[in-house]
């Protein structure tokens, strides 16, 4: 199968950064379709040779396991070239249109790894240079719009040149191999089903967890936020993928139907809630992995008396007969105390204590999603103090632990995230992708906490780099006796 992939915004971090290192991971383990030319558009002024050198260069940024050697990079070189484009001239379009007819591939894929503010214009431009032929598949990256109305905009736009099908909306968290497990420990075993219900699980806990800062990325940041940058895509499809009933088959729509029901069971936002289920706040200077680091207020291209949040913790519930009254916690941040994406399911305690347990010690499920890729069974056994001869009438436990790493188990060279969803587009399977009203619900619930923000004077709370956010959010848990599991 011939294929272009039309990358819009080819010089940028993004390109570099993540989909350049994808598709030559794809190139290298011989899983890229053979007939295949990568285009890089952007208003540079480059030829193909300058722009396959500009690429070769940027690898020398990734990580040393993922850079090719000279041999590699000249063959995959051959599938790489630019066209000069300014996204606001038609006949830039034109020439695109031109170069793309020379071969008249299979599958045109054109992917704009763009500021979304062109995401409007440049839909409308294809479609005037008839680029949006049966054959085109079109890649948008987060995110999409700011809030509700913009992401109808965006969303109204791109319906109106492309069918649903031909559009593949990108959050890369869906592509990532612990992600890929955790629908597999769900619908591949029947052991968790009958357990996974609000009758034996006390509740469910999110973390996201980042240890840098904001990077390079400040003045793109300061206008976006955690809730929009990470719970508003991210979390809540973790969320979904937990919390989803059992899809009728493996076909991209059935299980999206069934994600779009949690996202319509999310329990609405009211005053109350919106002041004690959500908590935001905004790092301040201090230790992290051993040095000092400047607060947020004091990040490049960051507003002096920004009151953007860089932490936010919240409850929620699915307003459902399998999770009624189980709460959810979502906590994702910057500058925290270590690097850690999981989920913890946390079940209820045994009816009836026949033996003594750890005090405050349970059974929970941990789904490591980075760095570390898992799962962890936390149960308990018999300890070592229940020796022969013990006077003690009642059998102390001692917690015990199943790990499965599945780096060990299948090996850490495995597909990654950006490189299966490429791979997808190119294939045309639409599984691991957003669809629009799953988006467009996402947005509709988090709006209420964006305009409770907007009208609270207090802003965020802050907390010092290297901990793990304000203690508000360890109080907001606790109203309910739970803990955060690195509390426990």
């Amino acid at each position: 199968m011939s294929f272009d992939l039309v990358l819009f915004g080819g010089t940028g971090d993004l390109a570099w950064r993540k989909l350049m290192p994808a598709l030559f991971q794809a190139f290298r383990h011989g899983s890229l379709p053979q007939g295949g030319r990568i285009i890089g558009v952007a208003r540079d002024d480059l030829t193909d040779d300058a722009y396959r050198a500009l690429i070769r260069a940027r690898f020398d940024e990734v990580e040393l396991a993922k850079r090719p050697s000279a041999e590699e990079f000249s063959r995959f070189a051959a599938l790489l070239h630019f066209v000069r484009m300014d996204l606001s001239k038609p006949a830039d379009y034109a020439r695109l249109a031109s170069v793309l007819r020379e071969r008249n591939a299979d599958t045109v894929v054109m992917y704009l790894a763009t500021a979304p503010s062109l995401f409007t214009m440049a839909c409308e431009q294809l479609a005037a240079a008839g680029l949006n032929t049966p054959n085109t598949r079109l890649v948008l990256e987060k995110p999409l719009g700011h809030d509700l109305a913009s992401n109808r905009a965006i969303n109204e736009t791109v319906r109106s040149v492309l069918a649903e099908k031909q559009i593949f909306r990108i959050d890369h968290y869906l592509g990532k191999p612990s992600v890929q497990n955790l629908f597999a420990l769900r619908f591949g075993n029947s052991l968790f089903e009958p357990l996974w219900r609000r009758e034996t699980i006390a509740n469910i806990q999110i973390t996201i967890a980042e240890d840098l800062g904001v990077e390079k990325r400040g003045a793109f940041y300061d206008q976006t936020g955690a809730l929009r940058d990470m719970v508003q895509n991210h979390a809540l499809q973790l969320l979904c993928a937990i919390g989803m009933e059992p899809p009728i088959n493996a076909h991209a729509d059935a299980i999206r139907d069934e994600k779009l029901k949690v996202l319509r069971s999310l329990k609405p936002w009211t005053p109350e809630t919106l002041t004690q289920h959500v908590i935001r706040g905004q790092y301040t200077a201090g230790t992290s992995g051993g040095e000092h680091v400047r607060g947020y207020r004091e990040e490049p291209g960051v507003d002096p008396q920004s009151n953007t949040e860089t932490f936010v913790a919240l409850r929620t519930e699915i307003a459902n007969w399998r999770w009624a009254g189980v709460p959810f916690y979502i906590r994702t941040g910057k500058r925290l105390a270590g690097r850690d994406a999981r989920i913890v399911v946390n079940f209820r305690p045994a009816p009836h204590a026949i033996f003594r347990l750890p005090m405050g010690a349970g059974n929970r499920l941990v789904i490591n999603l980075q760095p570390k890729d898992g799962l962890e069974l936390h149960l308990f056994a018999q300890g070592q103090e229940n020796r022969a001869g013990a006077k003690s009438a009642v059998q102390s436990l001692a917690p015990v632990q199943l790990d499965l790493d599945f780096d060990k188990r299948f090996g850490s060279e495995r597909v990654g995230a950006y490189e299966r969803l490429l791979l997808d587009v190119i294939d045309g399977r639409l599984n691991l992708f957003v669809r629009s009203d799953e988006q467009e619900e996402a947005w509709r619930w988090v709006e209420p906490v964006l305009d409770h923000w907007r009208s609270d004077s207090s802003g965020p709370r802050p907390y010092a780099a290297g901990t793990w956010g304000p203690s508000a959010a360890s109080a907001m848990i606790a109203r309910d006796s739970h803990c955060w599991s690195e509390e426990c």
